[in-house]
Formats: C-alpha cells, structure tokens, sequence
C-alpha cells in the first residue's frame, strides 16, 4: 500500500514539474514575442532612440532582398524595408529572418505616390488606403524585430498637392492607435524648405524625420538647422554618386565611379553627412544593401548580382566596427578603354579591335581573376528607384584576355559600356564600366 501512494506521490511530483517547466517555456516564449517599446528621447540636449530602455544608434541598410546574415556578420543592428510584402516574402517572414539574426527592422509602408497617379483629392481613396494600411499594421505590430514604421517613400518627389501630408499625418495617428510601441517616420527624397515646413504643420504626429541624400550627403547637417527642424532624423538612404550628379558623356550617358571611388566617398559623406551631427542625428541606412538595375547593374548596390561584397561594404564595417575586415576587397588604381578614361569621350568604329586595362592592388596579394561585359547602354530609365530592366550582354565580342587586359571587338553602331570585374577568390571583387560610343 504504502509503494503504490509512493508511486502516486512520484507521479504527482513529476507532474506539476512537467506542467511547470511548461508554464515557464510557455512564458520564456512568450517573453520572447512580446514587441520592443521604442522611444525616442531628448537627454542632455541630444536625441536618443531606446529599445527597451538600452540606447539604440541606428546602423543600418537599405535591403529589399539583400543578405541578412551577411548584415548581422559586419555588426550592423537594423535594416530598412520599403513595403511590407516585396513579392518574395511577407512581412512576418522578413521580420522572423531580422530576429533570428538580432537585427531591428524599420518597416516600410507603401503609400501611394502623386507621381504614379495616386490622388489625394479623393477621400474615398485616401480612407482605402488608410483602411489597407491599418491591416499591414496589425498584422505586424507586436513582432519583437519591428524598430519603426516608415509610412512612404519619396513622396514628396515630383508631386504638387500637399494633401499628401495630411494623409501621412493620418496614418501616423492611427499607427499610434493601434501600436503604442513604435515610432513613425517618412522618408523624403532630398531635404527642402518647403516639405520640412509641410512635415511640422500637417504631420505633428510623425516622430521622427527622413532624408535620402547621395552626393550631397554632407550638407545633410547644416540644412536641417537652415530649414528648422528641431526634432530627430535619420538618413535612410545614401551612398553612390546619384546618376543625376555625376558628368554625362557627349551622348548624355552619366559616367559611373568605380568602386574604389565609391567607396572613398561612402567613408568621406558618413564622417560629415552622419557621424558630425551627434545631436539629432539617430542613425542611418546606406543604399543598398543588395543589388539592384539603375541606370547599370552596378550603380547602387554595394554587391554584385553574383553575391560579391564590394569595396562600399569594407568601408560599411569599419563604420560599423571602428576596424577594417580582415581581407580586404581589391582596389582599382586606373582603368581605360583605348588608352582614354570615361571622361574623355570613347567612340569605337564598328567591328574595330581595341584594348582595355585596368590597374589593381590587393592588400592581401590574393590571386586575383578577370572578367568582362559589354552591355549596350540602358533604356529603360526611371525615376525615384523604381524598377528598371536590366540590358542583355553582347556575347562573342572578346577576343583575348590576359590578367587585366581584354581585347574585344567593337558591336553594331550605338552606346554601350564595357564592365570589368575583378574577384579575389575571397567573395570580393572590384567593379568599374567605361561607356563608348561606336560610331
């Protein structure tokens, strides 16, 4: 008798333990999933973003698709999106991929743009909007990876009617509704007197504000004070030249920097456009985090379509980390097409042999290969980052190639570029085009 109430007693004990370690996995997970309380705070005269009470400086990318452990492994924190499905992946999957690298994700929100015939003289339209919004919202709203929303991109780029702020401002009320956790933004293209003047009368309830700045990028600082904004930012874009910054061939083709190039001005625009505001400035996103055609298959992304990091992404994490990588990506010292460089204006006659070079130095001495691409010049060109297809590569034209030599033949009359890549055997490679004219 007194063996059976012992074994009933045991499985008793072993029960309540069972339920027990139970309830605590239960509430461990729990913990887990419950969202992050996000603020942003004004101590000792600066602007502080907290995540969970712990200071929280935005170091962080642009990334539609790009790779998110890559990210995580050069100690960035936070990426941007700009929608919340991208048609790859949902929201609640982007946002588990951040989570599971402990990165923080700002969240964009499509809005509809003025440009692509949105009208924000339509009530019916806006309270749509409004309606579909509240669901993206809701559905996102207590992941534990969620860092801000960012209602819209650009909007404010070729647009006429300011009623578009108010739709911003409506959307930010209800996101606060809902969400009492995070914050709001919007991300403008550029910095203007008149939209920041827009943003402090009909957007009171944003939280903080955006700007996308490339070659300019320095000025960032100073024109935030001249136009008076008072609050906290962010720069959610930046990085190249823009291909309406830079000089255009006699044909009007805008002549592409190198990645070594590049990513000197990517180190330069931080030190000022960034890192010298350490009062309202919260943090960035450089652009982008990926790869991506605009105006060429290289213009933006700090990777290659192959996955390649570039020259961009070493300098990302000595930003990140306050110390280069340990293998550094090759850079490129000089590169010509017939003996001339972009700038000088290269025609070709048609089926005519010509030589190209380019000039290399690895730290590290690594092997280094060759590759090279004729594209013709693209025409499918948009504005605001919106897509764009990429041109097909002539194939045949090479005729021989030795280290950092290709001989090619010239194709059929019009504008092309010829690209180089050169990969060091270390997932790095330097990049550069010249475009050409045959005549």
């Amino acid at each position: 008798m007194r063996s059976i109430v012992c074994i009933v007693c045991l499985f008793l004990l072993l029960s309540c333990k069972d339920k027990s370690e139970k309830k605590e996995v239960e509430v461990t997970a729990a913990a887990v999933e419950m969202p992050a309380k996000v603020v942003v705070n004004k101590e000792a005269g600066k602007f502080v973003l907290r995540v969970n009470n712990e200071p929280f400086y935005i170091k962080g990318a642009g990334l539609e698709f790009g790779n998110v452990p890559a990210l995580a492994s050069h100690n960035a924190n936070s990426f941007r999106t700009w929608r919340t499905e991208n048609g790859q992946k949902s929201g609640k999957e982007v946002l588990d991929e951040a989570y599971e690298n402990g990165i923080m994700v700002t969240m964009g929100i499509e809005v509809g743009r003025e440009r692509h015939g949105f009208d924000y003289d339509d009530p019916e339209e806006v309270n749509k909007q409004l309606l579909e919004i509240k669901e993206q919202v809701l559905a996102l709203k207590d992941h534990p990876a969620l860092l801000i929303w960012g209602i819209g991109n650009e909007l404010n780029l070729h647009y006429e009617n300011p009623k578009v702020w108010d739709a911003v401002n409506e959307i930010s009320e209800m996101i606060h509704e809902v969400d009492p956790n995070h914050l709001t933004t919007t991300s403008l293209a550029g910095i203007g007197e008149k939209e920041v003047k827009y943003i402090k009368e009909r957007c009171p309830d944003l939280d903080i504000l955006s700007v996308q700045m490339y070659g300019d990028l320095p000025q960032v600082p100073r024109l935030i004070r001249e136009y008076g904004w008072e609050g906290p930012y962010m720069v959610t874009e930046w990085g190249a030249t823009g291909h309406w910054e830079v000089p255009k061939t006699a044909w009007e083709a805008p002549i592409e920097q190198n990645s070594t190039v590049k990513a000197n001005n990517y180190l330069q625009r931080h030190e000022k456009g960034i890192a010298s505001d350490t009062t309202q400035c919260i943090g960035s996103y450089v652009f982008l985090w990926g790869n991506k055609q605009e105006r060429t298959p290289t213009w933006y992304g700090i990777f290659l379509e192959d996955g390649k990091e570039t020259e961009s992404v070493d300098v990302m994490h000595y930003i990140w980390n306050g110390q280069w990588p340990e293998n550094r990506t090759p850079v490129i010292e000089n590169y010509t097409l017939d003996g001339k460089v972009a700038l000088d204006n290269v025609y070709l006659e048609e089926e005519g042999e010509y030589s190209a070079t380019i000039e290399i130095m690895d730290y590290e001495n690594d092997p280094l290969t060759y590759s090279w691409e004729i594209l013709p010049e693209s025409t499918d060109l948009q504005d605001g980052g919106d897509e764009e297809s990429r041109p097909e590569t002539i194939e045949g034209l090479v005729v021989s190639q030795e280290e950092g030599t290709v001989v090619f033949k010239a194709p059929g009359k019009g504008p092309y570029r010829l690209f180089v890549y050169v990969n060091d055997g270390q997932n790095h490679s330097a990049t550069a085009n010249i475009p050409f004219m045959v005549k």
